[in-house]
């Protein structure tokens, strides 16, 4: 049966967790929330494209100092000293920025308050919890982390240690995505009776040809805990300082299975992220997963305990990656930059643009206030963990080629002891994940 009475919150609670409510949209860079003297200094591991585009957004916020960075790419440490020194040198300050081969090295730094970690996915967990241990608040990238159980000892650890961690999951600071879930949850749409949440397919198993590895990429250290794989240039896309040449695509690591997790987990970790949120599911999650070709099942499925349906589908002409509620009253279609509504009463009335997408300066804003508040940012590690599990269960059902069963209040797998498998994976001898 469906939900029968949409789960309603209140505009103090929906506030609470979307970042800091409509007034915090007015919040652009350069706003100083915090006395100038109280600064968070930052320090930034893993450099490639998505690095940068959170240094551009931390770097602006009054009151925190970017001061160190660690990459197994020299080159990429090069080119985050020559960007934040430059920053600095406009302002009039000297600045003193340190870089970094050994991301513990970063660590063992008194004066770092909080990193950012935009490393790859296999490395996710590992780094974190190391920088957890070692004092300091994390702001993490989507998705949280590469297996299930990486993310309940991440989860522990955050908490076991008393810090903050934040969740790359930008989409949860943007207008468009709030107002969307506002509308489900407080029942304009009526019954929810489907979800369409279309992000794209699953990994496939590493194929890329063998390449000359550059001399100043310690590859042994990119791999981390990951079995051993040759290296190929769109793992880690060169970049040069002398002349400029930035990164032409996103790392392919992405899309192969043994370090990756696809579309699945890419897009997946945004917009399985905002159906979870709409349908009040932050601490739960699904109850069973069935692969496409299985039986009479075109697309991925999602199904949960009150009988609402997730699909991973295309919903429009556009093949537009984002989320499409339907309930008995109406539907939304909901993306990035675009909104769409059965009825003109349920589309937002506010048109502001926030500079480049990924760089969201209200979601970056939102973490600094909560390492100095103290507090909880609008995606905590639990809701990063129950997101990435949507996801990674996803993938978990595409290689099985059957239906899987989940209990979300044990996070388990029921009566499946081949799913059980997929609950982590084995490391490379000499990296080790700690035990719960």
């Amino acid at each position: 049966m469906k939900n029968k009475s949409p789960q309603k919150i209140s505009r103090r609670s929906f506030v609470q967790t979307s970042l800091l409510g409509a007034a915090g949209f007015t919040i652009l860079p350069g706003f100083s929330a915090f006395k100038p003297s109280n600064t968070i200094n930052l320090g930034f591991i893993g450099l490639g494209r998505q690095a940068m585009f959170l240094l551009n957004g931390f770097i602006n916020i009054d009151g925190v100092k970017v001061l160190a960075s660690a990459d197994v790419y020299q080159v990429k440490n090069e080119r985050f000293k020559q960007r934040v020194t430059n920053h600095y040198k406009k302002k009039g300050v000297t600045p003193d920025v340190k870089t970094y081969e050994r991301y513990q090295d970063l660590l063992a730094r008194k004066d770092i308050d909080a990193v950012v970690i935009a490393v790859p996915d296999h490395w996710h967990a590992l780094i974190a919890i190391d920088a957890l241990k070692a004092g300091k608040d994390v702001y993490l990238e989507k998705p949280l982390t590469f297996t299930i159980l990486e993310g309940k000892v991440l989860r522990h650890t955050v908490r076991k240690y008393k810090r903050i961690l934040g969740v790359g999951s930008q989409q949860r600071s943007d207008p468009n995505f709030q107002h969307a879930v506002k509308l489900v949850q407080d029942g304009k749409l009526g019954e929810i009776e489907k979800v369409f949440v279309h992000v794209g397919g699953p990994p496939k198993p590493y194929d890329l040809p063998r390449e000359i590895l550059p001399k100043d990429l310690n590859w042994d250290l990119w791999l981390g805990p990951n079995p051993y794989l040759h290296y190929n240039h769109v793992l880690n896309p060169p970049i040069s300082l002398n002349p400029e040449k930035n990164e032409d695509l996103w790392g392919a690591w992405r899309w192969y299975k043994e370090i990756g997790g696809g579309f699945t987990t890419d897009w997946g970790a945004h917009m399985f992220d905002i159906a979870q949120w709409g349908l009040g599911r932050d601490q739960s999650g699904p109850v069973e997963i069935i692969p496409p070709g299985y039986k009479d099942y075109k697309h991925l499925t999602y199904k949960y305990d009150d009988g609402i349906i997730m699909t991973e589908e295309v919903f429009d002409k556009k093949n537009t990656k984002g989320v499409k509620f339907l309930g008995k009253d109406g539907w939304i279609e909901v993306s990035r930059g675009n909104f769409k509504a059965s009825k003109s009463s349920l589309k937002p009335d506010f048109k502001k643009d926030f500079g480049p997408y990924e760089t969201k300066i209200p979601h970056q804003i939102n973490f600094i206030e909560a390492v100095r508040n103290r507090k909880d940012p609008v995606v905590p590690v639990e809701i990063g963990h129950r997101s990435c599990t949507v996801c990674t269960l996803g993938n978990i059902a595409y290689d099985l080629g059957r239906p899987i069963k989940w209990n979300p209040k044990t996070e388990e797998f029921v009566n499946d002891v081949q799913a059980d498998l997929y609950m982590h994976r084995e490391y490379r001898k000499g990296y080790q994940l700690p035990e719960l």
